[in-house]
């Protein structure tokens, strides 16, 4: 072979070698996914597609009302994977968007006691949802304007440091819930409550209103709280303030005496979906520990593991992330320790009035 013949071959080699590799090359796999924002980001799902060839496709929402909107508005099997909150996991089921699950795939035996069996998850022994992250929703407040002592009462919202300057991530349920734990209504829940209490709820929220500077979306609440225009506010809690606090801003927020409310997240199956392995695969990965630290640290928002190997890795990886969500047994705001205090409860649909009741009030109140 001459030198230019072997040149020549080489040549053909490269040229040829990408229409071999694309021939060879199958398209990923589409996972339709309807969630808050940040589940189907690089950081939480980046190795996955890598390694599975697949690639997600996510449509992002604010609040459950909004979620059941948009798949009552889709054609039947457009979300292959529905990230939702518990308490509205009983609604998709009752409308047949989701699928029954097998318990069996999923590592049950690694959750903490309180989280295997979770409410609305399941009917009987049907399982329509796993969860795979929660968080705690508390007093978030400006730790220039109050202090930690100041934000252990929901009270703090009526604190004078914080007149007109008190702001409302624009949900009722985490909002009217907070007002009726003030209200000492905790047994068995702020959401389970009678007419005199439910009156009491409504009259205790108008009071706040000369506090009030504002009703906020998450990039809302979240700007406000940066640039201080707010100095304290209700219905969220570390989610966004953990964010913040990585920025540098001075903020934090904490589970007050009177009890916090717990928001939980959790992946069911669309009904009508094609892709039940890889969509198995994906939410196996989630909840291992590796998939636990990616979720605890998410870069949109933080959430807490309901795995004892979720926070065994945290400890591991980020000891300062562990001890400041309280992923440490004994922590003072460690959920489990909140939850046997009987100080954490889960975030509900009202049982005695209809979830337009709360809704309905909680636009007049914006309104008056």
């Amino acid at each position: 072979m001459t030198r230019r013949r072997m040149l020549t071959g080489v040549a053909g080699v490269a040229l040829s070698a990408p229409m071999i590799g694309r021939a060879w090359a199958q398209e990923p796999t589409t996972i339709n996914m309807l969630a808050w924002y940040g589940h189907a980001e690089p950081d939480i799902v980046g190795e996955f597609e890598a390694a599975n060839n697949v690639k997600f496709v996510p449509k992002y929402y604010a609040g459950g009302d909004n979620m059941l909107a948009l798949i009552a508005q889709s054609p039947p099997g457009t979300y292959d994977l529905i990230l939702s909150d518990a308490e509205f996991v009983q609604q998709l089921n009752a409308a047949g968007y989701i699928e029954e699950m097998d318990p069996s795939l999923y590592p049950f035996d690694d959750y903490w006691p309180e989280y295997q069996k979770f409410p609305g998850h399941w009917t009987g022994d049907k399982l329509w949802s796993v969860m795979v992250r929660y968080g705690l929703l508390g007093v978030s407040y400006n730790t220039d304007a109050l202090t930690r002592a100041e934000a252990m009462s929901y009270n703090a919202f009526w604190n004078p440091k914080v007149t007109g300057k008190v702001g409302h991530f624009d949900w009722h349920l985490p909002n009217l819930g907070q007002i009726s734990l003030l209200n000492g209504n905790n047994s068995p829940s702020p959401f389970d409550i009678d007419k005199a209490a439910w009156k009491a709820v409504q009259d205790k929220t108008l009071s706040l209103k000369p506090q009030v500077g504002g009703y906020f979306d998450y990039g809302g609440t979240f700007a406000s709280l940066k640039n201080a225009e707010m100095l304290a506010m209700a219905g969220i809690g570390d989610w966004i303030t953990g964010v913040l606090q990585k920025d540098g801003a001075p903020v934090a927020s904490v589970i007050p005496e009177e009890g916090g409310i717990q928001w939980t997240e959790s992946y069911s199956i669309g009904k009508g979906t094609k892709k039940h392995e890889i969509l198995t695969k994906f939410i196996q990965y989630m909840l291992s520990p590796e998939g636990q630290v990616k979720s605890i640290q998410m870069a949109a928002y933080p959430g807490l593991s309901p795995t004892k190997s979720g926070w065994k890795a945290i400890q591991d990886a980020n000891p300062a992330e562990a001890d400041r969500s309280g992923l440490i047994e004994g922590h003072d705001q460690s959920p489990l320790r909140l939850l046997k205090e009987g100080r954490l409860f889960f975030r509900d649909i009202p049982q005695q009035q209809s979830l337009e009741d709360w809704n309905d009030f909680w636009s007049e109140y914006k309104t008056a």
